[in-house]
C-alpha cells in the first residue's frame, strides 16, 4: 500500500509539471506551441561539435577594471607607457593601435594626445606616433660617423636609445679601435670618443722627456691644489676622504709591511719530497 501510494503522488507531479509546462508554451506564443508539441526527432549529427568555450565573467571584469584603472591614472603615467610602447616596438603607431596595445585611448584624452605630441621623445606626423632618439643614427656605420663628429666626446646615455643594438655596436667598435670609451669621474657616466687612425698623433721625444721630468707633489692634497689653480677639477678629494677617515677612527698611513719570513735550516720543512723549492735556504 505504501508503494502504491508512492506512485500515485509522483504521477499527480507528473501531471502537474506537464500542466505548467503547457502553461508556459501557450504563453510563449501559437507558433512556437505547436513547434513543440509537434516537434519530430532530428537525426543526430555524425560528428559532434564540442560546445563553446564559456567565457567566464570574472576574467573580463579584472580585464575592464585593469583599462579602467589605466586610463584615469595620472596623464604622466599614460605618456609613459606609450612611450615605452613605442621605444619597444619602434612602429609608427595610429592612436586606435596604442589603444588596443597598451590601453592608453589617446582619442578621447586631449590632454595626453597633447602631451604625446609635443615630447621630444615622440614623432607624430598628423597620423601615426613614433619614438625620436636624440640622434638619428640606425646601424653602426652610422653610428661611427656621428662620434667622429663630436671629438670632445659623446655621452654613450644619449646614444642607447637610438636603436636596440647600438650598446653591442659600441662595444665592437671599441673592440676594433675605432673609439675610446671612458668614464666621467665627476657624472659617473660612459664618453665615447673617436679614434680616427687618418689623424695619427705624434709626440717628439724632447715632449715626451719634459713630462717624463716633471716631478709630481707626495701630497694628493698639493696636486689637488694646482688642479684647481689651473682651472681643472680633480678626480678625487683627498681632504674629504681623510676627514672620514679621522671620524671613522681609520688611520690614514699605510699600515707597515710584515716582514717576510726567510726560510733557514731551523724552518720546519713539510714539502721535503719538493728539493728544488729550497735552493736558496739561509746557510744561518
Amino acid at each position: 500500500m505504501a508503494l502504491q501510494e508512492k506512485l500515485d503522488r509522483f504521477k499527480k507531479q507528473q501531471e502537474k509539471c506537464q500542466s505548467t509546462l503547457s502553461s508556459i508554451a501557450a504563453k510563449a506564443g501559437p507558433s512556437k506551441a505547436t513547434t513543440t508539441s509537434k516537434s519530430t526527432p532530428v537525426a543526430a549529427s555524425p560528428v559532434a561539435r564540442p560546445p563553446p568555450p564559456a567565457i567566464k565573467f570574472s576574467n573580463d571584469t579584472e580585464r575592464l577594471q585593469h583599462i579602467n584603472s589605466i586610463r584615469k591614472a595620472p596623464v604622466g603615467a599614460q605618456i609613459k607607457r606609450v612611450i615605452d610602447l613605442l621605444l619597444e616596438t619602434r612602429q609608427a603607431l595610429t592612436p586606435e593601435q596604442i589603444n588596443d596595445a597598451c590601453y592608453v585611448d589617446i582619442n578621447s584624452n586631449k590632454a595626453v594626445f597633447d602631451s604625446l605630441r609635443n615630447n621630444p621623445k615622440v614623432s607624430y606626423d598628423g597620423r601615426r606616433f613614433s619614438y625620436k632618439s636624440k640622434h638619428d643614427v640606425k646601424d653602426k656605420s652610422q653610428l661611427l660617423v656621428l662620434i667622429r663628429k663630436f671629438p670632445e666626446g659623446i655621452a654613450v646615455i644619449d646614444l642607447k636609445d637610438a636603436y636596440p643594438t647600438v650598446m653591442e655596436d659600441l662595444q665592437a667598435l671599441k673592440a676594433a679601435g675605432q673609439i675610446w670609451l671612458l668614464s666621467n669621474f665627476d657624472s659617473q657616466e660612459d664618453i665615447t670618443y673617436p679614434n680616427d687612425p687618418r689623424v695619427p698623433i705624434k709626440v717628439d721625444d724632447d715632449v715626451k722627456q719634459l713630462f717624463r721630468d716633471i716631478e709630481l707633489p707626495h701630497d694628493m692634497i698639493v696636486i689637488e691644489k694646482d688642479l684647481q689653480k689651473n682651472g681643472m677639477k680633480p678626480a678625487t678629494n683627498t681632504a674629504k676622504r681623510r676627514a672620514a677617515a679621522q671620524i671613522q677612527g681609520l688611520s690614514t698611513k699605510n699600515k707597515p709591511k710584515k716582514k717576510k719570513h726567510e726560510i733557514s735550516k731551523r724552518t720546519k720543512l713539510t714539502n721535503a719530497h719538493l728539493p728544488e723549492l729550497f735552493k736558496d735556504l739561509s746557510g744561518s
